[in-house]
């Protein structure tokens, strides 16, 4: 594999940089390069603004916005905009079920969720999770049963991120109890404001409000929602997971925390002398980078040979990823703590406006204990890191 971006890739990393540079604006910037959470507004305003460039959808297939670029392209535009940074896509919508709708869905389907979530008209959630069906996703209870020309929907879905925002949910239901697990499962579109539907929050280790229960109880589902074939689901959500998992290294995520690190601890002293000229600490941001590189390789390996794999299959691979991913965001959260030290200890949310007491520590350490304990999950969704290990050992070493 060639190990250096050509000078076509060069010359668009600076495209990219020009454009963030003219249309994101500097305060939002700044909130995010600090480490406060991107509001539902921040999210939706930056995705507007890249779709009305032709850059909302750069992945999908150009007849339903995708931009055409090539997998390097694609790979240094996510990076760039990781690393600016800027609000994040809405995974939920962009990268999982608009993939889903335009691979398996029908025309009357594509023509009437993909224009929509591509500009963020609607804001979608995930209904995979569920008490007892996490990491074995598989066992899922939440049953549809045929009535007419509808679906009846009861049970229970869990770790809904951002679902208290959500116009739609897309669902995986249990159709068929009669077969193996995998068997009997179906891929459900469903209106959240179809009655029946209750969403409660779940407070998370950080103290924000980003999951939530989503509880369905009789809700009616028109049989025009099912995606694709009845139980067939669990081949549309391995579909929708390989691609999760491809991008979910956060490469862009990572470099941009090391660059935060390095600055604060120009900043923060130790022994009446910067943090970054202390040898010990020197050598754990070394250690970090030298691990980040690697991933960055071995990312890139995996999307060099996208072109080679069947279309819809995932690539076992991206489980590494997946792993070593979710482990650096981890250690570069574990270094900012190790800048800030003591003043890690006082918790305060950011929603929190009715105190009057001043800050304990300079501000910028107050979203980091925050963001260290928010990341602790990153290891959990997208499949646990456990169950990425076990993929590999199957897939991969054929154990």
């Amino acid at each position: 594999m060639e190990l250096k971006f050509t000078d076509e890739e060069l010359a668009f990393r600076k495209e990219v940089r020009a454009f963030i540079d003219k249309h994101l604006p500097k305060a939002l910037r700044e909130k995010l390069a600090a480490g406060h959470h991107p509001s539902h507004d921040d999210i939706v305003f930056w995705q507007k603004t890249l779709n009305a460039h032709g850059w909302g959808v750069p992945h999908w297939p150009r007849d339903h916005g995708g931009t055409g670029w090539s997998a390097i392209k694609q790979y240094i535009f996510q990076e760039e905009m990781m690393m600016a940074p800027s609000p994040p896509p809405l995974a939920f919508g962009i990268n999982m079920v608009g993939p889903v709708i335009a691979t398996f869905g029908n025309d009357a389907q594509k023509a009437r969720y993909l224009p929509r979530i591509a500009n963020l008209d609607d804001w979608w959630c995930q209904g995979f999770s569920e008490p007892g069906a996490g990491s074995d996703l598989a066992s899922l209870k939440t049953k549809a049963v045929k009535d007419g020309d509808h679906y009846i929907v009861n049970g229970q879905k869990t770790w809904t991120t951002l679902g208290q925002y959500a116009d739609w949910i897309f669902c995986l239901v249990r159709t068929d109890p009669t077969v193996k697990q995998q068997l009997g499962i179906s891929f459900l579109l469903i209106d959240m404001k179809t009655p029946g539907i209750t969403v409660k929050p779940i407070q998370t280790i950080d103290g924000g409000h980003e999951v939530n229960e989503v509880f369905f109880d009789d809700v009616r589902v028109p049989v025009e929602n099912l995606v694709g074939q009845e139980n067939k689901g669990w081949d549309y959500a391995k579909f929708l997971l390989g691609n999760e998992r491809t991008g979910i290294a956060r490469v862009g995520i990572s470099k941009q925390r090391i660059r935060r690190i390095k600055e604060l601890a120009a900043i923060e002293q130790r022994g009446g002398r910067p943090l970054i000229e202390d040898q010990r600490f020197r050598e754990k941001v070394a250690a970090v980078e030298i691990e980040l590189k690697a991933l960055e390789i071995t990312q890139l390996r995996v999307i060099a040979a996208e072109a080679k794999r069947e279309k819809g299959r995932p690539d076992p691979a991206s489980s590494v990823l997946k792993i070593k991913g979710s482990e650096l965001q981890q250690a570069t959260t574990e270094l900012l703590m190790e800048v800030i030290g003591p003043h890690a200890a006082p918790y305060a949310p950011e929603d929190d406006h009715g105190s009057n007491e001043p800050p304990i520590g300079p501000e910028w350490a107050q979203t980091i204990a925050p963001t260290y304990f928010n990341v602790r999950k990153v290891s959990i969704y997208g499949g646990s890191n456990e169950i990425q290990k076990n993929i590999i050992a199957k897939a991969v070493l054929g154990l």
